[in-house]
C-alpha cells in the first residue's frame, strides 16, 4: 500500500556487558532501564517495511529467524506479517531491503516419518512445512519463541556467530531436523555439502549466487542430544547416509526414540567449517540456552541506552526504540574470531587490528544512519571505514551495496565516499586518511563505474546514453562534495578545487525556464517532451523517484540550488509546492514512492533531507510543522509502522534523529539543522562518559514550534548546531510554543551552512 497524505496547510498544527566482537571491544554501560521491553521487531514487518523477526545481537553475522515460502517483494527479509506458512529457521537474512538474498542454513523440526518436500503456500501435505499462528509466536532482541501448528515448540537466541535452538517435540513422536541446503530467500544454491563428523555433530556449506553474485557461508552443528541417523537427499530424492556434495543437498537429523528435548548450536563462517567451529568454541562453549539469551538482552539494552528519552507517553517510546533496535541490525559482523573473512576477489583475508563487517546499504544509509553512528555508535566508525578500505583494495573501487563479501552494485552513487568524508571531518583517526583518500579518488575516477566515463568527459551524464543518469549524476556530485571537504582539510589544494567543481555539477540539470532537474541529452540538449511527475522504474531518467523530488537533490550545497531557484522567496513558494502539488507518476512508477506529502516521498531516501531545507532559506518553523507531521503520520506502532522499506535502517535513523530535534542535510559537514524535537527530554550517552542532553520545554503535539534556544544556558540564535558541539556534551534547551517564531534562524547569519 502507498499511503498519500495530501498536506492541509490550513489549521494543521501539526550493548555482552563487555560488547566484544573479534578484533574491538565496546566499553561497557551499565543499564537499569530495561530498553528491551520497549521494543517490538513486529514494527515494519508488515506492508513493504521487510524488516527482520528473529533473534540476533547488535551488528552480529548470525540473524536466526523464521522463513516463509518466497513470494516476492515483501519477502525480501524471508518472513512477512501476512503470512502462515513456515519452512524452517535460517541464520542470515537482511532487514528492510528492497532486495532479497542470503536465508543460508535453514532447518525445520518436525515429527513423524523421514521426509524433505517443502511444499507450496496453498498445499503443505507431506511436506516438512508447519502452518503457525501469531497468538504462539513470541519476538523480541536477541529472543525468538513459537509453537508450530506441528506441535514443536521452537526457541531461538544468538551470540555474535553463533545461533543456539531449544526444541521440545511432542510425547512419544520422532524427532526430526530438516537441514535444507537447496534452499534461500530469492537466491540460487550452486554447491552445497553436508557430513556427519560424530552422534553430536555435522558440519557443511551453502555456496550461492544472487543479488550478492556469489557468498558461501560454512557451518558447524552440534546436538546436545545423540544423533541416530543423518539421511542425506539430493533435493528430494534419497542418497544414502552422513555425507553428500552437490547443488541441492537437505539433510534429515533423526533423534534417537524417546527424544523429547533438544537443543541445537550452528555456528556460521565464511572462510571454512574449521572456523565456524572456532566461533562457537569461542563464543558459545556450553548449553545454557537461557543464559544466552540473557545475555543477548544484555548487549541489546546496552547498545539502545544510547540514548535516554524521558516521556509519559509509552507509545512513542516504543516507536523510538524499536527504531533505534533497527539502526543497529546491519551493518553485519564479517569476520571470524580468528579475524578471517573471504572477501570479494573470493580470497582469504586476516584483519586483527580492526572488525570487518558487511551489507553496507550505503546508498540509503549514508543520508543519516552513518552521520547518526558518528553520535551514537562512534566505535563503530573507524570499523566501518576500513571495512570499505579492505573492498576497495578487493575490487578496485568502494563499496556501492555491498553483501556478505559480493558486490551487488545495487543504487547509484559511491555512496561510501561521503560516509568517510563525514568520519575524517569529524576528526576519526583510526584508518589511514592518506590511503582513504586515494580510494575514495580512485572511485570517482573508475571507468567501470556506472556514468563515470561521462562524468570525466563532459561533466554530466546524458540521459539517452545512461538508464536513471541524472539521479546517479546528482549523487555523484553530493558524493564528490565530500571529497573536496576532505581534500581541503588535508590540504590538497588542486583536489579540492577538481571535486568542489563536480561537486557543483549539480546545477548543469536545472532547466531555469521551468525550474525543474530536467534530463540532458548527449547533445547538450534537454530532454524532450519531459514530465516531472513521471517516474518509470529501473530504466527511466530517475532512480526511484521523480523530476519533482530530484529538483531539491543538492544536500551538500542547498544555497546553491536556492539560488538557481531564483533566491529565498522563491525557493520557498517551490519547496511549499512539493508538499501540495499532485500528479500521475505513471504505470511504470516505482513502487518505492511511498510516503507521499504532495510529491514529497518519505517512504524513499532521495527525499529524507528535504524537509530539513526550508532553514536554508530563513523558514525554520516550517521544517519543524514538517518533521512533527511526518512523525506522526508515518512511523506508528503497528507492524505496517513503517511507510516504506526500512532499508538496513535509514527509515528508522530518521526518526531517531529527527526526534531528538535535528538533521545532519550535508552527508559530509557535521552541520546538524534544527527540526521539531520529540520528547521532552533525551540524553545521548557520549565518549568518556559525557552525556549531551537535548530538553524541549513546553513540549506537546500541539507546541511543535520552536521559541528559543539556549546552548549550555547561553542564548543561541542559529537554526543548527555543529557535531563538534554536540560531542562536547552539555545542555541543548528549547522552549516550545504552538505558534511559530518566525523571527527564529531567520538572519542569514544564524542559517545553516555548507562548507566550500
Amino acid at each position: 500500500m502507498n499511503v498519500k497524505k495530501q498536506w492541509m496547510m490550513s489549521g494543521l498544527v501539526v550493548c555482552l556487558t563487555s560488547f566484544v566482537f573479534s578484533c574491538q571491544t565496546t566499553e561497557k554501560t551499565a543499564t537499569e532501564t530495561d530498553y528491551v521491553s520497549y521494543v517490538d521487531p513486529y514494527i515494519g514487518s508488515g506492508e513493504h517495511g521487510h524488516v527482520f523477526v528473529g533473534a540476533n545481537v547488535p551488528f552480529g553475522a548470525v540473524q536466526i529467524g523464521p522463513q516463509n515460502i518466497h513470494k516476492g517483494w515483501d519477502w525480501c527479509s524471508g518472513y512477512h506479517y501476512s503470512d502462515s506458512v513456515l519452512i524452517g529457521f535460517s541464520h542470515t537474512h537482511l532487514s528492510g531491503t528492497g532486495c532479497a538474498d542470503l536465508g543460508d542454513i535453514l532447518v525445520m523440526p518436525f515429527t513423524g516419518k523421514v521426509r524433505t518436500a517443502r511444499g507450496e503456500q496453498d498445499n503443505i501435505e507431506g511436506a516438512c512445512s508447519s502452518y503457525y499462528r501469531h497468538e504462539n509466536e513470541s519476538v523480541s532482541p536477541g529472543y525468538y519463541s513459537l509453537l508450530l501448528d506441528n506441535g514443536v515448540h521452537v526457541e531461538l537466541t544468538a551470540t555474535e556467530r553463533v545461533a543456539m535452538h531449544r526444541y521440545a517435540f511432542p510425547q512419544n513422536e520422532p524427532a526430526h531436523l530438516l537441514i535444507n541446503l537447496k534452499e534461500g530467500n530469492g537466491d540460487r544454491a550452486y554447491d552445497t555439502y553436508l557430513k556427519k563428523i560424530d552422534d553430536y555433530t555435522v558440519e557443511g556449506y551453502r555456496f550461492s549466487h544472487g543479488w550478492s553474485p556469489q557468498h558461501k557461508v560454512f557451518f558447524t552443528m552440534k546436538f546436545d542430544q545423540p544423533v541416530a541417523s543423518l539421511e542425506v537427499f539430493n533435493d528430494d530424492e534419497p542418497a544414502g547416509t552422513d555425507e553428500l556434495t552437490g547443488e541441492k543437498v537437505k539433510g534429515v537429523v533423526s533423534f534417537k526414540e524417546g527424544t523429547k528435548d533438544v537443543q541445537a548450536k550452528v555456528a556460521i563462517s565464511s572462510v571454512s567449517c574449521e572456523n565456524a567451529l572456532k566461533n562457537m568454541q569461542a563464543e558459545l562453549s556450553h548449553w545454557n540456552f537461557d543464559q544466552v539469551h540473557q545475555e543477548a538482552v544484555s548487549k541489546w539494552n546496552d547498545q539502545l541506552a544510547c540514548v535516554v528519552v524521558d516521556t509519559p507517553d509509552e507509545r512513542a517510546k516504543k516507536i523510538f526504540y524499536t527504531a533505534v533496535y533497527h539502526t543497529f541490525i546491519a551493518p553485519t559482523l564479517y569476520c571470524d574470531v580468528n579475524g578471517e573473512f573471504r572477501g570479494q576477489d573470493d580470497k582469504v583475508y586476516t584483519d586483527t587490528n580492526w572488525t570487518n563487517y558487511s551489507t553496507f546499504s550505503l546508498w540509503d544509509t549514508y543520508r543519516t544512519l552513518n552521520p547518526l553512528y558518528t553520535i551514537i555508535a562512534p566505535e563503530k566508525v573507524d570499523d566501518i571505514v576500513n571495512s570499505f578500505l579492505s573492498i576497495y583494495d578487493q575490487q578496485g573501487k568502494l563499496p556501492i551495496w555491498h553483501l556478505v563479501g559480493g558486490e551487488t552494485n545495487c543504487m547509484p552513487g559511491y555512496s561510501s565516499v561521503p560516509v568517510i568524508a563525514d568520519a575524517y571531518l569529524k576528526g576519526f583517526n583510526g584508518f589511514d586518511a592518506e590511503r582513504a583518500f586515494q580510494t575514495m579518488k580512485g572511485t570517482a575516477t573508475y571507468e567501470k563505474q556506472n556514468g563515470v566515463p561521462y562524468v570525466l568527459e563532459k561533466g554530466y551524464i546524458p540521459c539517452d546514453k545512461v538508464h536513471e543518469a541524472t539521479s546517479i549524476a546528482m549523487e555523484y556530485a553530493a558524493d564528490d562534495w565530500g571529497t573536496a571537504l576532505m581534500a581541503k582539510k588535508m590540504g590538497k589544494q588542486e583536489d579540492y578545487e577538481n571535486f568542489l567543481k563536480r561537486g557543483k555539477y549539480y546545477a548543469q540539470y536545472y532547466d531555469r525556464d521551468i525550474n525543474f532537474v530536467r534530463p540532458k541529452m548527449d547533445d547538450d540538449s534537454w530532454r524532450t517532451p519531459y514530465d516531472p511527475f513521471r517516474s518509470i522504474h529501473g530504466v527511466g531518467d530517475f532512480t526511484e523517484g521523480t523530476g519533482w523530488q530530484y529538483t531539491f537533490f543538492v544536500p551538500q550545497h542547498p544555497e546553491g540550488m536556492i539560488e538557481i531557484l531564483g533566491g529565498d522567496a522563491a525557493f520557498i513558494t517551490k519547496l511549499d509546492s512539493l508538499f501540495v502539488v499532485e500528479g500521475d507518476m505513471g504505470e511504470g512508477a516505482s513502487s518505492d514512492i511511498s510516503g507521499l506529502i504532495g510529491q514529497y516521498a518519505h517512504g524513499n531516501e532521495p527525499s529524507h533531507h528535504v524537509a530539513y531545507l526550508y532553514p536554508y532559506a530563513g523558514e525554520q518553523w516550517k521544517t519543524a510543522e514538517k518533521v512533527r507531521y511526518i512523525q506522526d503520520e508515518f512511523y506508528t506502532d503497528q507492524p505496517e509502522g513503517i511507510i516504506g522499506n526500512e532499508d538496513c535502517g535509514q527509515m528508522s535513523a530518521w526518526h531517531v534523529m529527527s526526534a531528538l530535534g535535528f538533521y545532519q542535510v550535508n552527508p559530509s559537514n557535521g552541520v546538524f539543522v534544527f527540526g521539531s524535537p520529540l520528547f521532552g527530554k533525551a540524553s545521548v550517552r557520549l565518549k568518556g562518559g559525557k552525556t549531551f542532553d537535548v530538553v524541549a520545554q513546553n513540549n506537546s503535539k500541539d507546541n511543535i514550534y520552536i521559541q528559543s534556544v539556549t546552548l549550555n544556558g547561553q542564548p543561541y540564535d542559529k537554526s543548527y548546531i555543529l557535531y563538534d558541539d554536540i560531542m562536547k556534551g552539555g545542555n541543548l534547551t528549547f522552549v516550545m510554543g504552538n505558534t511559530p517564531n518566525k523571527q527564529f534562524g531567520a538572519a542569514p547569519e544564524n542559517r545553516p551552512k555548507s562548507a566550500e
